[in-house]
This record gives C-alpha cells, sequence and structure tokens, in this order.
C-alpha cells in the first residue's frame, strides 16, 4: 500500500488532486491511502512553496498546480 500526502490548504485544485490520485489508483489497482495536510506549518516544513503538493511514501514529487494525470500514474504505479 502506497501512502500519498496531498498538501494543501483545502482549495478546490487540492480536492480535485485528491480525487485524481484517488481515481488513478482505482485505474491501476494500486491500494493506497490519501492523507490531506492542510496545516500551514506543515506544508512549509516539506518544503513545499506552491500548492498543491503530493508526497508519495514520503518522497515530494509535484508542488504547484493540478498534476498531469500520466505522470500521477507514473508515480503510483513505481
Amino acid at each position: 500500500m502506497k501512502t500519498v500526502k496531498v498538501y494543501g490548504p483545502g482549495c478546490a485544485r487540492c480536492a480535485t488532486t485528491e480525487q485524481m490520485i484517488k481515481d488513478a489508483a482505482a485505474k491501476l489497482g494500486v491500494a493506497v491511502t490519501v492523507e490531506k495536510i492542510t496545516d500551514a506549518r506543515s506544508i512549509a516544513m516539506a518544503g513545499i512553496m506552491s500548492t498543491p503538493g503530493i508526497s508519495v511514501d514520503g518522497k515530494l514529487v509535484h508542488a504547484g498546480g493540478l498534476p498531469d494525470a500520466a505522470k500521477l500514474e507514473g508515480w503510483l504505479s513505481a
């Protein structure tokens, strides 16, 4: 099971990113746990300057804007 964290203040883009992750995981048949991090201090401590940010199994893979669907599938299948 992969652990995915979505960093952001809770905006629409953050919600869309979370849904994209769930959809991609379902498509790939990958089990994921998605955690939303909305605390500004935690977001900054993760090194994210632009939200939404995504980490997969503790590795920051994206920050700022919606992720590309193909890249998202690549991160989840790796």
